[in-house]
């Protein structure tokens, strides 16, 4: 059994920036009857797995995020830990 910590990323589009696969599903939803939704965002998830005997994780986290697994520019993430 592993002691390894893991740790949810969720990226999202920032508010403002286009969404074209969003509204592509968004517009699917329509055809197929789902007139309740009014909009669809997409976005993408990564989870990590992180050695127990990692230091400063928090750190080493946030700059995986924003140099490799978000765009700052036009993106936002949020961590979640987990165990």
């Amino acid at each position: 059994m592993s002691d390894n910590k893991k740790a949810v990323v969720h990226v999202r589009l920032k508010d403002g920036v286009l969404d074209p696969q969003g509204v592509t599903i968004h517009k699917a939803l329509l055809q197929m009857g789902y007139d309740d939704i009014q909009s669809v965002r997409t976005g993408r998830f990564f989870e990590l797995e992180i050695s127990e005997k990692a230091s400063d994780i928090d750190r080493k986290i946030d700059e995986v995020c924003s140099k490799l697994l978000a765009n700052p520019v036009i993106e936002k993430y949020s961590v979640e830990k987990l165990g």
